[in-house]
């Protein structure tokens, strides 16, 4: 695509400087797409150009799809908020927390000291924490030999916790069994779900658990950053026979897909095509801080290949609503305060105003998370975004 503004002049000087092989970005308010532009080509392997319609791994952007789909069964009264999740899923009933190990290398586990509630999963706070991101969970999942989220076995699902429901925002699979809790509740898959009264309302056409034919066509291939800073193609993908659809990072799609999402819970619940998904409280109950004093968004990595560790906002006491990161303070790329934002493990990112009404979308296929070289890059796209687009 031809650099004729200054948002494709960022994507475009990171593709010419050889920071990333490809990249797409969006910006929406509630009614109109206000920016799409692609850069590069697919991968180092794949020397298909970045079109509009290349299909990225979601990864954690799932996440918010599947707490909104949660959210319409909320809405309809199917369950509470603030009752035991064992009440729908009864395997919860007895969650055991891990206090390390002792010195035979045995897990120490006691009973936890309260019961997970649902809004415990929509928050990070129920516990269940992550191999990537947490010594113990790693170790546990090494020595019982749990099987890689990406193999979508339900034998994964069954971690103990890495501490009590509600004392501390614990980066987890929670939003997987918030994805059960959907089929639990509406007697769909998570799929089926997701597609009838989420993705197809928004138009979001190549959004799946599963890639299709079309969508493997057109899908951007996965790299691993060195430490020299070097990129290698790698093969990464979401187990395509799945026990179980992973609601915590399990979708593909398109970045115009993904900003059909932003746009709507920009637009308090409705489509671009008028279609209602959610209620406006609803939205709103959504991006208020559900945590009260606890502290969301820093994340200390303990698997280096995956993930770095990260702070989108250093300095700053983060909330979360249901689900999302929230910002309490106007953030330096222009972002209001009470935003919502979050991002998927291959370097896919997403925030939205709702003060402003407006949101972006921006898609590498990196590892490990929060790369340094693509977070200065989603920052120089934001920064551009608020001055050409979005000026106050």
């Amino acid at each position: 695509m031809k650099a004729d503004s200054d948002i494709d002049t960022v994507l475009d000087a990171a593709v010419q400087a050889g920071a990333v092989p490809g990249v797409l970005a969006a910006v929406v308010d509630d009614r109109r797409t206000l920016y799409e532009g692609g850069f590069g080509r697919r991968g180092l392997a794949n020397d298909h150009p970045m079109s509009l319609d290349t299909v990225f791994w979601f990864a954690s952007m799932t996440k918010a799809l599947v707490a909104a789909g949660a959210m319409q069964l909320i809405e309809q009264g199917r369950a509470e908020l603030d009752e035991p999740a064992a009440r729908y899923m009864p395997e919860l009933g007895s969650p055991q927390v891990l206090e390390g190990f002792d010195d035979a290398g045995k897990p120490r586990l006691r009973a936890a000291k309260r019961p997970i509630t649902v809004r415990h999963l929509f928050t990070h706070t129920s516990g269940f924490g992550y191999d990537i991101w947490n010594a113990d969970v790693l170790r546990y999942m090494t020595e019982y030999d749990l099987p890689p989220l990406t193999d979508c076995r339900k034998k994964s699902l069954h971690q103990p916790l890495a501490c009590d429901p509600g004392t501390r925002w614990e980066y987890g699979i929670s939003i997987d069994w918030v994805g059960q809790l959907v089929e639990t509740l509406s007697g769909r898959s998570l799929r089926d779900y997701l597609r009838a009264e989420l993705f197809d309302p928004l138009g979001m056409v190549d959004t799946d658990f599963i890639i299709g034919p079309s969508q493997r066509r057109r899908l951007a291939g996965m790299h691993q950053r060195h430490p020299d800073g070097t990129l290698e193609p790698i093969v990464l993908e979401v187990h395509q026979q799945p026990e179980f659809f992973m609601g915590g990072g399990g979708c593909y799609g398109t970045v115009r897909d993904y900003a059909a999402f932003v746009q709507m819970i920009a637009g308090r619940g409705r489509a671009r095509t008028g279609a209602r998904v959610l209620k406006p409280e609803t939205v709103a109950l959504m991006g208020r801080n559900a945590i009260g004093e606890l502290a969301a968004g820093e994340l200390n990595a303990v698997l280096p290949t995956r993930a770095n560790s990260s702070n989108f906002f250093p300095g700053m006491r983060q909330g979360w609503g249901l689900s999302f990161l929230i910002n309490p303070e106007p953030s330096p790329a222009g972002r209001s305060a009470g935003s919502l934002c979050w991002g998927g493990l291959a370097n896919t990112y997403y925030w939205i105003d709702p003060t402003r009404r407006v949101g972006g979308v921006i898609a590498t296929q990196i590892l490990p998370f929060a790369d340094p070289t693509v977070l200065a890059l989603y920052d120089a796209f934001e920064r551009a975004a608020y001055r050409t687009l979005l000026p106050a």
